[in-house]
């Protein structure tokens, strides 16, 4: 069993040529459970019917695998690149990086992976805001980039914002962000290609977790590195460290991983052992105090493989009896035993003994099974993204829900299924609904017969879709050229815009549609007064025109009357009518090109509502700017802003809306809330008062993502079954 595991952590072929069945459960926002459809996952669930996985590695946000014949596959959040497929359209199903098939093993970290292929060369794609992909630039890469051109790297692993390999000659080496000497080079300078970590040329395995790296020696020492104030060197101290320090004096240790402020390690004899934080029960040992030393999980001696990563609050192993096991954080179902419950001490994850393999990603579990069957995932909905779903025990993937994306806009919705189909319902006047006709519909109706739609939004009266193969359509109302097809003609079926096949993603303004291309240029199209085409003009376009020159365009959303983007440096871009200090650029003045709103580079996420902007950062929290009428600002007053301003204290929030007048935002405990103007009852908290903060939508967690827009009065969410 334990030589199984290796053999498929390394990326080899199993023994005996054949494969494994791959499993994933937990966070699933971003389609990262790879099961093709809604539903993170509190049980297991099978990715695919295939059963020739070789080696799996979760990523914060995707995950990255490789069969047995030295394909490389992805899935999950494609923002920053991180599936590598050329694209940054994120992905619910495996899909192959290249053609090649020659890969020998891979490894994801937070929106970066890294692979060693069969000839020993190293590769990286994704973000790379701070060198993480080692290439000698900062700029993210959506296809695999080689590291240098040696041929002689044995093993990779992914820190946070970090690489981290081993060479074939036994020397270690780091690049990356270097802060809390995270590199161990002895500085903390960030470092954009392969700095060596000292001179010696004995070491044999290396892990990263979320500012930590660790490694094992070949005489079976282990040690640590970077930032350690809860405990997470190991060493017994709390003091930060920016070269190696040994943990212990011991020379028996066979195994390391990583978490987000853990380490934990596997010894020859089979214990396991745990330090750093402990809040969460994460160290396993029956506590949830920090130990800056390692302590024992238990008092048995039958555990195979330890994994964590860089991002994760829980632990797994395998036992050599082929049981599968985990503890700590389990408000996700990231434990995969049926609850959302936290365990201090390892809990059993079903009660199948076929397990090979055990990864981990921001919040899931994956695992690889030892044949015969799929892949598997569990976890709970923390809901940033398209996909819903939860459950609260491992179950094989499947459909509980068919609905994955949703827009809302100007009375009318639509939603894209599992299967591609695209289905719309709601008012029709001008042919918003696309289904060839102007009949208002009171249920889903599907538009057209094929299922290759991927993403879809909604403006004032006009709908718009990218298909699976890169293509850009739209229909409704056409009189300002916001169909984007050369004509000012409403259509009431999809008309494609352009021939061309490299869109990524698409919304909807009032009278305008924005897109960006998988090259990360951005385009805009419709009514151009007041500068919201953002091309420097106020002239109506019929065709898609390039907003600037530049290719750094992450995400893109339209307001009433203006535009905001989300470039992949994380900072946001504001352009259109600010009257109201929409733009949050700290002005009450229109603006024909994108303007930066403050100086930040540290956002997430942005929406739109009628003449108010709401953001999420990269750490949780959520802000909003413009108009504040209503209470739609969020921030307990009625007073517009030009500025970002927070919305309450909390750093808990993974998604946010705008509607007309109000806005909603889902938390990551899967709660869903509302602010803003409350007529019409459009804040759903059972009232039509307005309220100037946010109020919880019902009791439930179970919500995955909320939609409105711009010049909307109500509001479409995804909820688990």
């Amino acid at each position: 069993m334990l030589s199984k595991h290796l053999q498929a952590a390394a990326g080899n072929v199993p023994a005996g040529g054949g494969g494994y069945e791959l499993y994933l459960w937990g966070d699933n926002a971003w389609g990262q459970v790879g099961n093709g459809q809604a539903g993170n996952e509190t049980n297991p669930k099978q990715v695919g019917t295939s059963t020739d996985w070789a080696s799996v590695s979760g990523g914060s946000n995707f995950t990255l695998a490789v069969k047995t014949g030295g394909t490389l596959w992805a899935w999950g959040l494609a923002t920053s690149g991180q599936l590598g497929d050329g694209t940054t359209v994120t992905k619910s199903s495996p899909v192959q990086i290249g053609a090649l098939s020659d890969w020998a093993q891979v490894a994801a970290g937070n929106s970066t992976g890294y692979a060693v292929k069969t000839n020993g060369t190293l590769w990286a794609w994704g973000l790379n805001t701070g060198g993480q992909l080692g290439d000698g630039t900062t700029a993210n890469k959506s296809s695999p980039v080689q590291i240098g051109a040696l041929s002689d790297w044995a093993q990779v692993a992914a820190g946070s914002n970090n690489g981290y390999a081993v060479k074939t000659n036994g020397t270690l080496w780091a690049w990356g962000g270097g802060s809390n000497g995270r590199l161990g080079d002895g500085t903390t300078v960030n470092k954009s290609s392969p700095v060596q970590i000292g001179a010696l040329s004995d070491w044999a395995q290396v892990a990263g977790g979320g500012n930590t790296g660790y490694a094992i020696k070949t005489d079976g020492t282990i040690w640590a590195w970077g930032l350690a104030t809860s405990g997470q060197l190991g060493d017994g101290t709390t003091v930060s460290k920016s070269s190696p320090v040994q943990i212990g004096a011991l020379s028996d240790w066979a195994q390391v991983a990583g978490g987000v402020s853990n380490g934990y390690a596997v010894k020859t004899d089979g214990t396991i052992w745990a330090w750093g934080l402990g809040t969460n029960g994460q160290l396993g040992d029956g506590t949830t105090v920090n130990k800056s030393s390692p302590v024992q999980i238990g008092a048995l001696s039958d555990w195979a493989q330890v994994a964590s990563v860089n991002t994760s609050n829980s632990g797994y192993a395998v036992k050599t009896n082929g049981t599968i096991w985990a503890w700590g954080l389990g408000a996700n179902g990231q434990l995969g035993d049926g609850t959302a419950v936290s365990k201090s001490s390892p809990v059993q994850i079903g009660s199948s003994s076929d397990w090979a393999q055990i990864s981990a990603g921001g919040n899931a579990g994956i695992a690889i099974k030892t044949g015969g069957g799929a892949l598997w995932a569990w976890g709970a909905a923390p809901g940033t993204g398209l996909l819903g779903g939860s459950f609260s025990s491992p179950v094989q993937v499947g459909a509980l829900s068919d609905w994955v994306v949703v827009a809302q806009n100007g009375g009318f919705t639509a939603s894209i299924k599992t299967n591609g189909t695209l289905w719309t319902w709601g008012r029709n006047d001008n042919g918003q609904l696309g289904d060839g006709t102007i009949n208002p519909r009171s249920s889903p109706v599907q538009v057209g017969a094929l299922s290759d739609w991927a993403q879809v939004a909604g403006g004032n009266s006009t709908g718009y879709a990218v298909k699976t193969n890169g293509t850009l359509w739209a229909w409704g109302v056409g009189t300002s050229g916001e169909l984007g097809d050369g004509t000012t003609v409403s259509k009431s079926s999809p008309v494609q815009i352009g021939a061309l096949s490299d869109w990524a993603q698409v919304a909807g303004g009032a009278f305008n549609g924005y897109a960006v291309k998988t090259n990360g240029t951005l385009w805009a199209w419709g009514i151009g007064a007041n500068g919201r085409l953002g091309d420097g003009t106020t002239v109506d376009k019929s065709s898609p025109v390039q907003i600037g020159a530049l290719s750094d365009w992450a995400q893109v959303a339209g307001g009433n009357s203006f535009g905001y983007a989300v470039k992949t440096d994380g900072t946001i871009w504001a352009w259109g009518v600010g009257t109201s200090g929409e733009l949050g650029d700290g002005t009450t003045v229109s603006k024909s090109s994108p303007v930066q709103i403050g100086a930040l580079s540290d956002w997430a996420q942005v929406a739109a509502g009628n003449s108010t902007g709401y953001a999420v950062k990269t750490n949780g929290t959520i802000w909003a700017w413009g108009l504040g009428a209503n209470g739609r600002l969020g921030d307990g007053t009625t007073v517009d802003k030009s500025s970002p301003v927070q919305i309450g204290a909390l750093s808990d929030w993974a998604q946010v809306a705008g509607g007309n007048s109000f806005g909603y935002a889902v938390k990551t405990d899967g709660t869903i809330w509302a602010w803003g103007a409350g007529s019409n009852g459009r804040l759903g908290d059972g009232t039509t008062v307005d309220k100037s903060s946010p109020v919880q939508i019902g009791a439930l967690t179970s919500w995955e993502s909320a939609a409105s827009g711009s010049n909307s009065a109500s509001a479409a969410a995804l909820q688990n079954p």
